[in-house]
């Protein structure tokens, strides 16, 4: 059974979403002295767990038996799953090597990205605002890369990886919470594999038992889902293109956090290429704002 977009939601989960993963870093920072591979595990376990008790709560009556009846939907959420955890492991290492003005510049990339794959793939086309503020997000972007004066691999690997995350996720048949729950589980396997490789590891999880440390680890869970939940809900309501616009809040939190509470170099010229990407933020949202406008004009009164 389809369900109607609701745009209005689709924004409010979206501009949610991406505020709340500006701001991990200051989560992440608690965790300095594990190792970035350390760290992904056991956000895989927690997250596992937790999807499980919200299933318990937000029942989805005959989720299980529809994924049964459909197998393929496995693959695609084992796929899917596999690139949500690079894009983890990247970041996280990204953020403990202090590297996260690299990271913020691979989610001003991550837009285009998903601009880019929502016209090839989803047969989406843009107004002409939108399309001017593309070119002003392109020409931001490029000319940061270029200031670089190298291929910024972490950049790029996380705005591919989380961009066809998106695309297999708005495409899926499932819905957000059973689909985010299948992913984690298919992913504990992979989890445990590297406990049983690493048992030192392992044995030090113990010995921390109960301490701040593990409750940190353990709210991995909550921290990696609610933002995940809210961001699958907002792609099932908004077009991609315009769900990709949005994600320029996060890397913009993650600059300002870098710069001003981390103290990670900003070069001046660097605001000029922000800049642009900024103006074509404020270019797209106020045509976001425009549209919606107008089609509640367009609505008849009851």
């Amino acid at each position: 059974m389809s369900v109607t977009p609701n745009p209005r939601r689709g924004y409010l989960l979206g501009l949610l979403a991406y505020s709340v993963w500006g701001m991990f870093p200051l989560y992440f920072k608690t965790l300095d002295g594990t190792p970035a591979d350390e760290v992904i595990v056991h956000r895989v376990l927690w997250s596992a767990l937790f999807s499980l008790g919200l299933l318990l709560i937000w029942r989805h009556k005959g989720w299980w038996q529809e994924l049964y009846e459909h197998p393929k939907r496995f693959m695609v959420l084992a796929a899917s799953g596999t690139l949500i955890a690079s894009n983890w492991l990247i970041y996280v290492w990204a953020v403990h090597y202090d590297r996260m003005v690299e990271a913020s510049l691979g989610y001003y990339i991550n837009p285009l990205v998903n601009v880019l794959l929502a016209m090839l793939f989803l047969g989406e086309r843009l107004r002409r605002l939108q399309w001017v503020a593309i070119g002003l997000a392109a020409i931001g972007v490029g000319l940061q890369v270029w200031s670089l004066g190298k291929v910024p691999w972490i950049s790029l690997a996380l705005a591919c990886s989380f961009g066809f995350y998106g695309l297999i996720r708005k495409q899926a048949p499932v819905a957000a919470l059973p689909g985010l729950a299948v992913e984690t589980w298919m992913l504990v396997p992979v989890a445990l594999a590297w406990l049983w490789i690493n048992p030192q590891a392992a044995s030090m999880q113990s010995e921390f038992l109960g301490s701040t440390q593990m409750f940190w680890l353990a709210a991995a869970g909550p921290v990696t889902l609610l933002p995940l939940l809210c961001f699958n809900e907002a792609a099932k309501n908004l077009p991609y293109a315009s769900l990709a616009f949005l994600q320029y809040i996060t890397p913009t939190v993650l600059l300002l956090l870098a710069v001003l509470v981390f103290n990670e170099p900003f070069a001046a010229s660097s605001f000029i290429f922000f800049g642009f990407i900024w103006a074509a933020l404020a270019l797209y949202s106020w045509d976001a704002l425009r549209v919606l406008k107008q089609g509640r004009k367009a609505l008849p009164e009851k």
